[in-house]
């Protein structure tokens, strides 16, 4: 007999629909697992033959059998242990042991050998491919379940054992005394409920992350996050070491808006199918802060199997760079296709992927190595050579694709005492974030993928940010005299609309464009 049981798996982010199919035959004892399988797949086959033999079964590798279980599609390479549910359930209804019907059934899971099963990476984008399949049911380990049950219109079985499992598909059969057959149930699987999403007001502090107003001076770099969070901005915060720019990148996330029920879904998928999903769902904008350290593959992602890098983690959050110049080169330059396009791609010789990389930048770099060029209480000890070396780190592209540039310079001593708060807290900021952005929301309620100002095309901005004659004019003097390129220049147009937005202006008006302006870099390493 032939059994097929359906399964999946995830590679990068793309999730493939996989058949198992097993056949037993009689013949010298064999167990093979075909289908390009690699060495987690292929291991299955000891995992699976103690997990069935621990569940009261016959073990696969018992008797003289020969057991051949092919993953279907054959050209497609199989990875990872979620195919361990299936293929264990798939040998067990070859060899008569157990009797259901599969169609409509999905199962994922890696068994452990006492036939336990151990929660698996991309729970969420399996459900969500399976719904889409028109599958009704997905078995999957237990832990798994509050992620899987995001998507709505298909039962999710949360499972704890492969015993479990057998017992709610297959009850066992047994006669009684007087001769009458009955079926023994027992641990039937009750399908989890819908996982309700609730988002929580987090204007009071994100993850311990440091308000506004505890911050000392540094008001227009508080203003420049403002307008950034507003209308989705990336952002530089240049200046002397110790003059807070760390801790204004961290008390950015608490002024940033929500996700929206969509946006939960699709960063816990992210973050599930990476594997490092620390939470049962995600409901705020991921932050992540990688060292300079960090290698061009965990910042981009790829590998031979290309996964996610830190980029695609913060999609919809915050990509927090210090030491910004720090960074290879070639990291700081593999920027430039995300901050563009909101997409990263990755090829490889075996495979391509592209990535979602809709992120705010926020980087932070000293103006030389020693980071005191031009500080008021201590001299530089770089030499010009040192100096640009490093101000080549980050190039003139890289530069023209950052809309807000801060300077962050040193705080007085004495404005550094005392325990009056300093400016206006995250919450009241972020009201004022979150208001700009209800008018992008309602100005771009009928495009698809642009949902802040930042993320305009140059036709969204000649339709929804025109200029005044005077206002054209201004820019125009302004672009000369500054040598904008074309890209600053409808960058700056943004910025503009933004900064209208924060002001409640139906229209871009001349001080909103001088402000936008300002934000120019000027030579920051000179």
């Amino acid at each position: 007999m032939v059994a097929k049981i359906n399964s999946a798996q995830i590679v990068g982010l793309k999730t493939d629909i996989v058949d198992v199919e097993v056949d037993i035959n009689r013949g010298l004892q064999s167990f093979n697992i075909v289908g390009l399988p690699d060495k987690a797949v292929a291991e299955a086959k000891d995992r699976i033959n103690s997990a069935i033999k621990n569940s009261g079964f016959k073990a696969p590798q018992k008797g003289n059998k020969k057991v051949i279980v092919s993953l279907a599609p054959a050209n497609l390479r199989k990875e990872g242990s979620t195919f361990d549910l299936a293929i264990a359930l798939g040998y067990l209804l070859a060899a008569g042991e157990i009797k259901f019907d599969p169609k409509q059934k999905l199962f994922i899971g890696e068994l452990a050998l006492d036939g336990s099963l151990r929660s698996i990476a991309g729970a969420l984008l399996i459900a969500q491919k399976a719904k889409e399949k028109g599958f009704a049911e997905i078995y999957l380990p237990a832990d798994n379940a509050t992620e899987a049950a995001l998507i709505r219109d298909i039962t999710i079985y949360p499972c704890q054992t492969l015993k479990q499992i057998t017992n709610h598909l297959s009850p066992k059969i047994e006669e009684g005394d007087d001769g009458d057959r009955y079926s023994i149930r027992t641990r039937t699987i009750s399908p989890a409920p819908e996982t309700k999403i609730e988002i929580k007001d987090e204007s009071a502090g994100w993850r311990n992350a440091s308000d506004f107003a505890e911050i000392r001076g540094q008001q227009t770099a508080k203003r420049g996050l403002e307008i950034a969070a507003a209308g989705g901005h990336n952002v530089a915060m240049y200046g002397p070491p110790g003059t807070g720019k760390t801790m204004l990148a961290r008390a950015f996330t608490a002024i940033m808006p929500p996700l929206s029920i969509d946006e939960i879904i699709e960063v816990t998928g992210i973050h599930s199918a990476s594997g490092v999903l620390s939470e049962e769902l995600i409901t705020h904008p991921p932050f992540r802060s990688p060292h300079h350290t960090s290698s061009y593959v965990s910042l981009v992602g790829g590998g031979a199997w290309p996964k996610p890098g830190e980029i695609t983690m913060a999609h919809r959050g915050v990509l927090f760079l210090d030491e910004f110049p720090e960074f290879d080169k070639k990291v700081i330059e593999s920027l430039r296709q995300p901050l563009e396009d909101k997409v990263i791609s990755v090829a490889r010789a075996r495979s391509s992927i592209n990535f979602p990389a809709s992120f705010i930048l926020v980087a932070a770099l000293n103006p030389c190595p020693c980071g005191f060029k031009g500080s008021r209480v201590k001299e530089c000890t770089c030499t010009q050579s040192q100096i640009q070396k490093y101000s080549r780190k980050v190039s003139g592209p890289i530069i023209d694709r950052i809309d807000i540039w801060l300077d962050v310079p040193q705080i007085n001593h004495e404005d550094l005492s005392g325990n009056k708060p300093s400016g206006e807290p995250s919450q009241k900021i972020r009201e004022r974030v979150l208001a700009a952005r209800a008018h992008q929301t309602k100005r771009f309620y009928d495009i698809k993928n642009i949902n802040n100002n930042g993320e305009m095309g140059v036709k969204e901005i000649k339709k929804y940010a025109p200029l005044t004659d005077s206002s054209s004019k201004l820019l125009n003097d302004s672009a000369k005299r500054l040598n904008l390129s074309a890209r600053a220049y409808h960058r700056v147009i943004k910025l503009a609309r933004t900064i209208a937005d924060l002001a409640n202006s139906p229209n871009i008006k001349d001080e909103h464009l001088l402000e936008a302006l300002q934000y120019r870099p000027k030579n920051i390493f000179e």
